[in-house]
């Protein structure tokens, strides 16, 4: 017995990263998978996978963005799911560092809103009628650890990801009595396409990962999936409105920093020998 056997989850973002781990950690548990990405190619190669591994999947190639592509979400996941859709994961987003808050302009900020928040509203917007009338469902937003702390260059960026958190407090005490619950993740340190761990590391000594991350490596895209898994899933049936933090230990780090090469942590980190 799977935790979603018998369940329908739609996926946003879940072709690759942590959306694509998500799909596969939901079709590996007996769910009916609609993965929806902007990406065909990669959308194709995730549903490809989790078929080959007797998971059941189907693929909606579209940009969430976009009014059309979200109409059309409810639709396809209730034709997956024989009229029930019980899982919402909103796990689209984009991170790239920008510039100064005063160097940015109102296209980026924008581009953000679109990107980070918009599409989580008008997501939850169309699915959530169908959750209530079945008496219950699960949503699951992704949010950023970057909404706890202050990340420079990123103040637009912070500022959505806990607008993400926000709504969903808020709207976990709304549906609440309606059976449907609603909390978020937050992940850091994601080894993703997006954010490869090389190209985080830029050339430096690896051994720098252990002063970053408490847990000494960074994540694995199916480890953020079993914890959008439990959330999912009856297992966490009395839990709503929160954000789980998915980081190795980041965030509970707050500032502090394993010794480069040697034992004990400091919050002035030290520098790795000059290349």
């Amino acid at each position: 017995m799977g935790l979603l056997d018998n369940k329908t989850a739609i996926v946003t973002g879940g072709a690759a990263g942590i959306g694509g781990g998500a799909s596969r950690v939901f079709a590996a548990e007996g769910a009916r998978v609609l993965i929806v990405d902007i990406d065909a190619d990669l959308a194709n190669e995730t549903h490809e996978a989790i078929v080959a591994a007797g998971g059941t999947a189907e693929v909606l190639v579209g940009d969430v963005r976009e009014r059309e592509v979200v109409d059309t979400i409810a639709n396809a996941g209730l034709e997956l799911g024989d009229g029930r859709i019980d899982v919402l994961m909103n796990n689209v987003g984009d991170y790239r560092p920008n510039a100064k808050f005063i160097d940015s302009s109102p296209e980026t900020w924008a581009a953000n809103h679109a990107y980070i928040f918009e599409h989580v509203l008008a997501c939850t917007h169309v699915v959530l009628p169908h959750m209530i009338e079945a008496g219950g469902g699960s949503v699951v937003n992704v949010s950023s650890v970057e909404a706890f702390r202050a990340a420079p260059r990123n103040s637009v960026y912070n500022a959505y990801n806990a607008a993400v958190q926000s709504f969903t407090k808020t709207l976990a005490v709304e549906v609440a009595e309606l059976g449907v619950r609603v909390n978020c993740i937050a992940p850091d340190m994601a080894d993703t396409l997006q954010t490869p761990a090389e190209m985080m590391l830029r050339g430096r000594d690896p051994e720098l990962v252990k002063s970053w991350i408490p847990v000494g490596r960074f994540g694995d895209p199916e480890e953020y999936g079993q914890v959008a898994l439990f959330l999912a899933s009856d297992m966490a049936s009395f839990v709503t409105g929160h954000t789980v933090p998915v980081d190795g230990g980041t965030l509970a780090a707050s500032g502090w920093y394993g010794r480069y090469k040697t034992s004990g942590w400091t919050n002035l980190p030290d520098l790795a020998p000059s290349e």
